[in-house]
């Protein structure tokens, strides 16, 4: 049995370094004064875009991010649109010849040596299950039935930036699942020391309902 850590990774965070840029020049597009950009650049765009709310602009900027999480996680993650999503395929990867599977435990900040027994004893029989039916002729599409949510993938997301705000509005906030806080708090940071003037003001474990009114 493989239990691996969860975790989401920035895909070229040098181009999520340089969004401002691109930023600014679309919203000085709309008032023609492309002369002036890279002149105050981070006033600017708290001007245009978080006092005025031209959060249009923002939307010039994708981001893309990995993350491994369980298959509860990714049923969330793809809930938030507009977006474009690459998931690890059960139906494709054979976890016998391919690779072994992995899982994830679903309570957060749980050391290894405390894992409760029952769950491993469910993983472990989840996955014999698995090699037993791939050896009885049945297709991974078929004999993945058996894996549980713990089940660990990959998948790649990429949002615009706007869109990623939103993301961390709902996703770091009180409400949100613990497993998906164990990712979107530290991935929120790193965004927020990238392009600090658009997530600064976003603050993990805050209730959801204030974090939405914030981000209007």
């Amino acid at each position: 049995m493989n239990i691996v850590k969860p975790y989401a990774k920035i895909m070229e965070p040098e181009q999520l370094a340089k969004a401002l840029e691109r930023i600014e020049y679309a919203a000085r597009v709309s008032h023609r004064s492309e002369d002036e950009t890279g002149l105050n650049t981070e006033r600017f765009i708290r001007a245009v875009v978080l006092q005025h709310g031209d959060w249009s602009v923002v939307e010039h900027v994708c981001c893309s991010v990995e993350f491994l999480v369980d298959r509860g996680i990714t049923h969330e993650i793809v809930r938030h649109r507009i977006a474009s999503y690459t998931q690890e395929s059960t139906r494709f990867v054979n976890y016998v010849k391919k690779m072994l599977p992995s899982f994830i435990y679903p309570i957060v900040g749980v050391e290894e040596k405390d894992y409760s027994q029952i769950w491993l004893t469910a993983i472990e029989n989840a996955e014999w299950a698995y090699k037993e039916l791939l050896k009885a002729g049945w297709k991974p599409q078929e004999a993945r039935s058996v894996f549980p949510n713990a089940l660990a993938s990959k998948i790649i997301v990429t949002f615009n930036l706007r869109q990623w705000r939103q993301f961390f509005l709902m996703r770091t906030s009180k409400e949100a699942h613990p497993q998906m806080k164990e990712v979107t708090v530290p991935l929120l940071s790193e965004f927020k020391q990238l392009i600090p003037v658009l997530y600064e003001d976003i603050i993990p474990e805050s209730r959801q309902v204030d974090n939405i009114a914030r981000g209007r």
